[in-house]
């Protein structure tokens, strides 16, 4: 079967406050579920590693959203301070508003929303989880830090996949611990030889095959009522 066509479309979109820029990708043919990318550590929706992702996504018929979690005046401060990264509760904010955009906004309405977290914005992605038990059924985390969503473990129900790489000790553990507060079905997948950013040759393309198949497996059309917004 050939992969399915894609439409791809910058916007803008209104997220508690503000204006954020995002990067749509949809597929021609219905989607099977919408998943939208949690960046951190200053990072964006240019991310090489979250677009590749986000591109094994479509090609398996899953609409994606790339957005920017800062605006632009906001990145330069982040720049210079390196300290917006790190306001989880800002980014669980934004990540939560976007979703509810999502769940609301052609052609991603009624479908079941999943979340992909890298570094500090898969807490943030497991924060939005918590506030969106109805609309959000997964989530990725890749390479995160879902010890800095603490508090709110315990309230995420939705199933969770951690993916961590082998060379990566500090955060493994990080993710073993949070696994325990975790309130839902959980997995860590380790991947052989791997450092934080997955540059390894192979190691990305494992990440996005673990993503995919655990996106596809989970994420389901929403009944009719069931938005939490």
């Amino acid at each position: 079967m050939s992969a399915p066509s894609v439409i791809h479309r910058s916007l803008q979109i209104p997220a508690a406050g503000v204006v954020l820029e995002a990067d749509l990708g949809v597929p021609q043919e219905p989607a099977r579920g919408a998943v939208l990318f949690a960046h951190g550590s200053g990072s964006g929706r240019h991310s090489p590693r979250n677009r590749y992702v986000a591109d094994e996504l479509n090609r398996a018929g899953l609409a994606t959203v790339l957005a920017d979690l800062l605006t632009a005046q906001e990145e330069q401060i982040d720049l210079r301070t390196a300290e917006l990264r790190f306001d989880i509760d800002l980014l669980a904010v934004r990540v939560t508003a976007l979703a509810d955009w999502i769940a609301h906004s052609e052609p991603a309405a009624g479908l079941g929303i999943g979340l992909f977290g890298a570094s500090t914005g898969a807490a943030a992605a497991l924060i939005a989880a918590a506030n969106r038990p109805n609309t959000v059924q997964a989530v990725v985390s890749r390479g995160g830090r879902p010890d800095l969503a603490d508090t709110h473990l315990p309230e995420v129900h939705q199933p969770t996949l951690l993916i961590v790489g082998e060379r990566d000790p500090v955060v493994i553990e990080l993710n073993r611990r949070a696994m325990r507060k975790l309130g839902g079905r959980t997995r860590l997948a380790v991947i052989p030889g791997a450092t934080h950013l997955f540059e390894e040759p192979g190691a990305l393309e494992q990440v996005a095959r673990l993503a995919r198949d655990w996106f596809l497996r989970h994420l389901q059309p929403l009944p009719p009522g069931a938005n939490d917004g």
